[in-house]
């Protein structure tokens, strides 16, 4: 059974750091570029960031760029999102996307 779980979510305030996570069962998550992907109330799912299976390569959305690391540890199974200097416009419930498949989300709260 693919299961995908995310952690890490919560209230920070604006310049505040988060770490999420991505622990993926199920499947051999080594093999697939990995994604993560956020919905803000009211708008289209967009995404954040993305690593390819090896972690040589990392892309970012412009609004992200600089202030979020998409990272894996394919030994544990786990992707990662680390986020600096949040602001308001980050608020939104996270998403991971692996193997055609996606977790259940994890709510981001940036306000002071």
């Amino acid at each position: 059974q693919v299961l995908l779980v995310e952690s890490g979510g919560g209230l920070v305030q604006p310049g505040g750091s988060l770490r999420l996570s991505c622990a993926a069962s199920g499947f051999n998550f080594s093999r697939y570029v990995s994604y993560w992907y956020r919905q803000a109330p009211g708008k289209e799912r967009e995404l954040v960031a993305r690593i390819t299976s090896n972690s040589r390569s990392t892309n970012y959305a412009d609004s992200v760029k600089g202030r979020f690391t998409i990272s894996r540890d394919n030994a544990k199974n786990t992707m990662y999102l680390q986020m600096n200097s949040l602001k308001p416009e980050d608020t939104a419930v996270y998403y991971c996307y692996v193997g055609g498949s996606w977790g259940q989300g994890t709510q981001v709260t940036v306000s002071s």
